[in-house]
């Protein structure tokens, strides 16, 4: 890494201007420019940094992204239009990363995550001066020019070989990031890269177009950065605006790759990755041949990779289904040449068959839940229920309670919505404190089912000495339901043998 002496030999006679809105972080950093080059001039938004730029000479723009007034990307493009050379660095926080397609496509020169890391900074720096100061070298050049030529050559390929490198590992990181934002997909573009591979490789494509399909599957789904969390994240079956939404994915990773001249090629195969044989996919709605044939390969192999993994709502299938499952809509979605070559090489595999995109942590059962909370309470509602008693076949929940609130539609025409929801946050936030270890259902309006993975039982008394539930005039009755005496897997069969008399005495 360069640090601070190092960059301050090639900078004596340079200038730069630095563009931040955040007054402390502007003045510690410019404070630090400034003991390194000549002249360090700061601004606090892009329209006072663009008019400092108009009316001076700066050698290097180092700007924020987001600031009032006027964006660094759009004064940026503003600079670019008055110096199509002009070297300019960007600051931005990981959050940002959607400016990024639009960095590429203004001509931004080097990028530097914040919170700012002063090493990173200056191996930028130094990139950018290198380069300038390889311009004001003139004498140099004449009086040593053969010398000169190959030193100098050898270091603009290394800069090209990092700059190439710098752009793997900033696409790879954006993959990751896509896939730590939705923990459930967790090595998908991996396998999908492997198996497209595989394809390639046995219908006879080159070494060259195998290794280009490999990268293009793992950067697959890098149009997903644009996609919200709440889409991207959400466990149910997508409405049709968020399906809409989501198929963006494809067009916004085309554009994004196809700006960088290293992935153009990858760029073409992701756009055409959801379009289907018969003409019914998605962007464009290309058909057959219209298709390029790698992007069939991608299709067949990200299908594959998504039966094959447990999923939220539908088991994984093994391999002789999925198998046949392609071999079934060979010609209507996948590439009837693709799917002989892919039953070849995809039946010999193996799978891991723990690959799931269920959550595992705490931390990831929690994000997975948020979407199955009731709004009024906090209690997680009847749709989650019924995942808990699917999956619960290892009998991890030995145990329910289900509490029946009686006379409360009467308390809420007597005082209220209002105060019936606030009675109802007072009853599930007493179910909390007093059974820690049980997971709470609101399933009915005023029902309430507790799952235990101990044996609990309820004991109503203590619920009757509750002063809000007196002043209530609420009655509480329950039953108790033992799930090791019998396979439960849904709501509705959970109520069947509670009315059916099959509760513990």
């Amino acid at each position: 890494m360069i640090n601070a002496r190092e960059l301050k030999d090639i900078t004596k006679n340079l200038t730069l201007l630095y563009v931040e809105d955040e007054d402390e972080l502007r003045i510690s950093v410019e404070s630090y420019l400034s003991k390194i080059f000549a002249n360090v001039v700061s601004a606090a938004n892009g329209k006072e940094g663009l008019d400092y730029y108009k009316n001076g000479q700066f050698d290097i723009v180092m700007t924020d992204i987001q600031m009032p007034i006027m964006d660094g990307l759009e004064m940026s493009k503003q600079i670019k239009e008055i110096n199509h050379d002009q070297e300019i660095i960007i600051t931005s926080a990981y959050g940002e990363t959607v400016y990024f397609l639009e960095s590429i496509r203004i001509g931004i020169n080097g990028y530097i995550i914040k919170p700012i890391d002063y090493m990173q900074m200056n191996q930028e720096l130094y990139k950018s001066t290198l380069k300038l100061v390889s311009f004001k070298e003139n004498a140099d050049y004449k009086l040593h020019l053969e010398d000169m030529v190959a030193e100098r050559t050898e270091k603009i390929l290394a800069m090209e070989d990092e700059r190439t490198r710098n752009f793997e590992n900033t696409i790879l990181s954006f993959v990751e990031m896509i896939e730590d934002r939705d923990t459930y997909t967790g090595g998908h573009s991996q396998r999908v890269a492997s198996y497209a591979k595989l394809i390639a490789k046995e219908m006879g494509f080159s070494d060259e177009d195998c290794e280009l399909l490999y990268v293009a599957g793992m950067m697959h789904d890098i149009g997903k950065i644009a996609t919200p969390d709440t889409i991207l994240l959400k466990p149910g079956k997508l409405n049709d605006i968020e399906y809409e939404l989501i198929k963006e994915h494809a067009t916004v990773g085309y554009e994004l790759l196809n700006k960088i001249p290293m992935y153009k090629k990858h760029a073409e195969i992701v756009r055409h990755h959801h379009e289907r044989y018969d003409g019914k996919g998605y962007p464009q709605g290309l058909a057959g041949e219209e298709i390029p044939l790698l992007s069939h390969i991608l299709l067949v192999a990200d299908a594959f990779d998504s039966m094959t993994t447990n999923r939220i709502y539908k088991g994984r299938k093994n391999i002789e289904k999925a198998v046949r499952e392609l071999n079934a809509f060979s010609g209507m979605q996948f590439h009837p040449e693709v799917v002989k070559s892919a039953i070849k090489v995809l039946s010999q595999i193996d799978i891991d068959t723990l690959i799931t995109q269920l959550p595992q942590t705490e931390i990831e059962k929690e994000r997975f839940s948020y979407f199955f909370r009731d709004q009024i309470t906090d209690a997680y509602n009847k749709q989650y229920l019924d995942f808990i008693l699917e999956r619960n076949i290892q009998k991890e929940y030995v145990c329910v309670n289900k509490l029946y609130l009686h006379n409360f539609n009467q308390y809420n025409q007597k005082n209220s919505w209002e105060e019936g929801d606030v009675f109802l946050n007072k009853f599930v936030a007493y179910l909390h404190k007093n059974f820690p270890l049980s997971t709470v259902f609101r399933v009915n309006g005023d029902d309430f089912v507790l799952m235990n993975k101990e044996h609990v039982e309820i004991d109503l008394e203590e619920f009757k000495k509750l002063d809000f539930i007196q002043d209530a005039n609420v009655n509480i009755s329950a039953m108790h339901f033992d799930l090791r005496k019998k396979s439960i897997s849904n709501k509705r069969e959970l109520e069947e043998a509670l009315l059916n008399g099959e509760q513990d005495d």
